[in-house]
């Protein structure tokens, strides 16, 4: 048919015409193999658009790759200074719901989040309690991290962490020898001690971070520092010697913590201990008074002149002032702009610039 149509004299309308008929009786593309008999002018109209679509940006993991302390800084593989910024979640055994994929999806894709914090309650009907249930919940995490190519903290949030210390050991030798292969996992094995003292906080921190290393972890490790992970100063004045790769817990919170704590962390980062602000929330220190945007904003820059990783308290529906979502969002992630709380709001515009 080819060959005459064109041969045959018959006008290009005409051929058209007919094709379209053919095409529109049968349903099916039937004069699509005729278009290369067009005269060339005649034949843009039916070269095919090709869609390019842009190949995925490398995730967070596969850029940085294991994390590593050198002087007072995480680096990154190439030792490059490296800024991680995400969320924390809520105390595991009361913000439980969100611990799944779909957050963690949700916190990657549409916040543009690079880390976030498993804080699993040891205390008050958490991991003494429910073991398993509390394990699990961790566990769906760190693989949905793993899976986007994300840093994930496995949080001992604990605030005696030293009279738990046998429970504490059998559980960082357990995550240490699943995830000793896997980049994304840093340990944070103490939040916030509230009552010891750095001597009694150190030696706890030796004896956990040996059972991590001794089962062939050679993960990133965060301790915590005395009087709700405040006195980095004091930390720093005798640090951790006998293991690498171990930073310092840094917490604020911007109602109530202001340039004090932000010199005592230049201090201890002119002695030479790396930090990590593990948490943090935009409000007073009870996580439910006044919300400052314009302190943390300082504490912002200030995390940014540093090159200080951060995450923030918490990716919760709690009805209180640090919480990211209001009562009743889902916990499933895809939060609309109306789920989330003037903390949220400001959190998710920082993860996004």
């Amino acid at each position: 048919m080819k060959r005459n149509l064109v041969s045959g004299g018959e006008g290009l309308s005409g051929w058209r015409s007919l094709c379209m008929a053919v095409l529109y009786l049968t349903l099916l593309g039937g004069c699509g193999g005729m278009e290369e008999s067009f005269p060339p002018e005649e034949s843009e109209s039916a070269t095919p658009t090709v869609e390019v679509s842009e190949a995925p940006l490398a995730s967070p993991v596969a850029v940085n790759g294991k994390l590593k302390v050198v002087g007072n800084q995480i680096q990154n593989q190439n030792g490059v200074a490296v800024q991680l910024k995400g969320m924390s979640l809520f105390w595991s055994q009361w913000g439980g719901t969100f611990y799944n994929a779909s957050v963690v999806n949700s916190l990657v894709d549409n916040w543009k989040a690079t880390v976030v914090r498993a804080a699993m309650g040891v205390e008050s009907g958490g991991y003494l309690t429910n073991p398993a249930a509390e394990k699990a919940r961790v566990k769906a995490v760190v693989d949905a991290a793993v899976a986007k190519g994300i840093y994930v903290i496995i949080d001992w949030h604990d605030h005696s962490a030293t009279q738990h210390t046998a429970q504490s050991k059998a559980f960082f030798t357990e995550m240490a020898q699943l995830y000793k292969n896997t980049p994304n996992v840093i340990f944070e094995i103490f939040n916030e001690p509230d009552g010891e003292s750095w001597s009694e906080v150190r030696a706890y921190a030796v004896d956990i971070i040996g059972a991590i290393r001794g089962a062939g972890a050679p993960n990133l490790v965060v301790v915590g520092t005395p009087t709700w992970s405040q006195d980095v100063d004091v930390a720093a004045s005798n640090p951790i010697t006998q293991y690498p790769n171990v930073a310092y817990a840094l917490h604020f919170y911007a109602g109530t913590h202001k340039q004090y704590l932000r010199d005592k962390a230049t201090t201890a980062l002119n002695k030479g201990i790396a930090l990590f602000v593990t948490e943090f929330g935009t409000c007073d220190a009870s996580g439910n008074g006044n919300l400052n945007l314009a302190e943390t904003q300082l504490w912002m820059d200030f995390m940014n002149s540093r090159k200080l990783s951060w995450a923030n308290w918490a990716l919760n529906d709690k009805a209180e002032t640090a919480s990211a979502l209001v009562p009743g969002a889902s916990t499933t992630g895809n939060w609309p702009t109306s789920a989330l709380t003037p903390s949220g709001t400001f959190i998710k515009q920082k993860l996004l610039q």
